[in-house]
């Protein structure tokens, strides 16, 4: 007798073979929708809620006054009730490396309170920081409700990262990329693409509809690409990578100095921020402040001073390193955007073209994240500048070196052969060991 053998029609076998990527499929839509309708909401709400605060700071210049103020009560609500969450970014990466307990939910509230008052009373930030906290809080407690595995969880944690990213600046591609390319420098992690895409368009599409709408911008003249233009893009890209250190160092040793020699940490941002308001009337302006948006609007068709980029990482770096709440990611806008317009003094490319491409390429070298930055070009101005941002944002990626605002990035692939012995440490760890063999 014959033995019988089930065999699957032809027709039919691929679909068959898929069933694993279909329940992949299915699962991270239906994660990161979730993720994408809260994370989006959340992103919506941070955003009215700042610009209320930065109208309202505008309106009431006198508030600035109270700074120091508002620094101590920051100070007292991350050290009495937030230190488990105060490491912020890096607390996400950290975890996303070394995964250990659920990341509280209280870094949500607690970084939109921060950083809703930094602005509200006059600090130097941004608000990426906020949106990355919100959405990877927010996307790790579906760990715990689904009871997801070590590596669900790790995806759970790129797909909020991106969600919050592409949301809060309206580019879901560039927030797609960033989620995977953020934590480890040199590598894009493929197997996160699909929760990542997913839930940056979910955010990005749920900000939208509750009608919160973002900052446009246009470059007015993007020239051929010939030779010459694509040698002064280099040079502007290596120049935006130099700036990208300045700040990024000059940020962790104000942070540093801070730590070394105020030892009760909420005094830190009192001292920071009445330095930063005496600054601010010292120089009769509000130009240096907040999110700076008029300003970056400006330096795509108007000749700015060329001082501002300067000014602007002075503010910014002591408003973070003395602890204050927000974002490196639109102050280091404003920093490339005015670099780049004060380049267009000597380099024989378009002012607004200039800025746009510093607006990326500093925050590139800063965040080591080149293809994100590109997308975020492409999506910001148009497909045409994206030659230019992406000779821009690689050049600016390779000069700024293993250094970053991100000290929790491990260096998954060194930027240059001779670093290979960099590969597998943190940015933080690398930046300890430059310190101490300094003479």
């Amino acid at each position: 007798m014959s033995s019988f053998r089930f065999r699957v029609p032809r027709s039919i076998a691929p679909l068959f073979w898929q069933q694993p990527i279909l329940f992949f499929l299915a699962k991270w839509l239906l994660l990161s929708a979730l993720i994408g309708l809260l994370v989006g909401s959340a992103s919506a709400l941070f955003l009215v809620l700042l610009d209320w605060a930065t109208s309202w700071r505008e309106a009431h210049v006198w508030v600035i006054s109270l700074l120091p103020v508002a620094g101590f009560l920051i100070g007292c609500l991350y050290h009495y009730a937030g230190k488990d969450v105060e490491a912020g970014n890096n607390l996400l990466l950290e975890t996303i490396h070394r995964p250990s307990g659920i990341i509280p939910l209280k870094m949500a509230p607690f970084v939109l309170v921060g950083t809703i008052t930094t602005h509200l009373f006059g600090g130097s930030a941004g608000r990426e920081g906020t949106a990355l906290q919100i959405g990877g809080s927010i996307a790790d407690q579906f760990t715990y409700l689904f009871r997801l595995r070590p590596r669900d969880r790790r995806l759970l944690l790129i797909a909020g990262i991106a969600a919050g990213f592409g949301s809060v600046f309206g580019t879901p591609l560039a927030g797609t990329i960033f989620g995977l390319e953020v934590f480890l420098l040199g590598r894009l992690q493929y197997e996160g693409l699909f929760p990542a895409l997913a839930a940056s368009f979910f955010a990005d599409l749920t900000t939208r509809a509750w009608g919160v709408g973002h900052t446009h911008y246009h470059i007015p003249s993007i020239p051929s690409l010939t030779v010459p233009h694509v040698l002064w893009a280099m040079l502007a890209g290596i120049i935006f990578g130099l700036c990208s250190i300045v700040f990024s160092e000059l940020t962790h040793r104000i942070s540093g100095f801070f730590k070394t020699h105020v030892a009760y940490p909420p005094l830190r941002p009192v001292i920071g921020g009445a330095v930063v308001a005496l600054a601010v009337f010292g120089l009769g302006t509000t130009k240096y402040i907040g999110l700076g948006i008029p300003t970056l609007i400006a330096s795509f068709t108007t000749q700015l001073p060329p001082y501002d980029f300067a000014l602007k990482i002075l503010f910014t770096a002591l408003t973070l390193g003395a602890a204050f709440k927000g974002g490196e990611v639109t102050p280091l806008f404003f920093i490339g955007a005015t670099l780049g317009n004060a380049l267009s003094f000597f380099i024989p490319l378009p002012t607004g073209l200039l800025a746009g491409m510093g607006f990326v390429a500093v925050f590139a070298g800063a965040a080591n994240t080149p293809l994100a930055c590109t997308l975020m070009a492409i999506e910001l101005f148009g497909a045409d500048c994206g030659p230019y941002a992406a000779i821009a944002c690689v050049m600016a990626y390779f000069f700024s070196g293993h250094r970053g605002i991100y000290g929790s990035q491990v260096v998954g692939q060194s930027k240059h052969l001779v670093y290979r012995r960099h590969e597998g440490q943190k940015l933080a760890s690398l930046r300890s060991i430059q310190r101490k063999n300094r003479p």
